[in-house]
């Protein structure tokens, strides 16, 4: 059993709603039946991590698979396959790195951008359902919080979060001879 971080001063209450909050839009954001959905009504057959790819290729210019994988969070044996699945499907391309010869670089197909466009118009139209009785000024406000909220995520994104004054790790349970099935 794992010995929990040691007490600091609780969380103010804000911040554990919003965690909260946060945590339940993503959850709702990315259930599998939400992506089925949104690839039904787009009519594309993509799994979430292909949608993620596009949808970050179609933000950046052309990319090194391993550039993506970074930007993306994910392994690069990830990224590899969610692109041959996408090359297959003729939504993206490689092209020599003007850089470096030696490498190459994925980038969208005009049938990777539409695809792009379509899921987005999908999503948004859902989007725009679910908020159709907010007021321009709270949409508009509520995009302003967004965008700080992200921005400030990625200024703290590699910051370390102090748990105490002494740094948390979990115990390490030695294991002994005499434990049952052991030898």
């Amino acid at each position: 059993m794992s010995t929990p971080p040691p007490a600091t001063a609780p969380v103010p209450a804000d911040v554990v709603e919003i965690e909260r909050v946060l945590t339940r839009i993503a959850y709702l954001a990315g259930r599998a039946r939400q992506h089925e959905r949104l690839m039904t009504l787009a009519g594309l057959p993509l799994d979430r991590a292909a949608v993620a790819i596009l949808r970050h290729l179609a933000e950046s210019e052309s990319l090194r698979p391993g550039v993506l994988a970074v930007r993306m969070s994910v392994e690069a044996s990830h990224v590899t396959r969610q692109l041959r699945q996408l090359e297959r499907l003729g939504h993206v391309i490689r092209i020599p790195d003007p850089d470096d010869g030696r490498a190459q670089r994925i980038q969208l197909t005009d049938s990777g951008l539409a695809a792009v466009n379509r899921i987005r118009d999908v999503s948004r139209r859902g989007m725009e359902v679910a908020l159709a009785d907010w007021s321009s000024e709270d949409l508009r406000h509520l995009a302003a919080l967004f965008h700080r909220l992200v921005d400030d995520f990625v200024t703290h994104a590699e910051v370390a979060v102090d748990l105490g004054t002494s740094a948390w790790r979990p115990p390490v349970v030695p294991l002994t001879a005499q434990e049952p099935g052991r030898t």
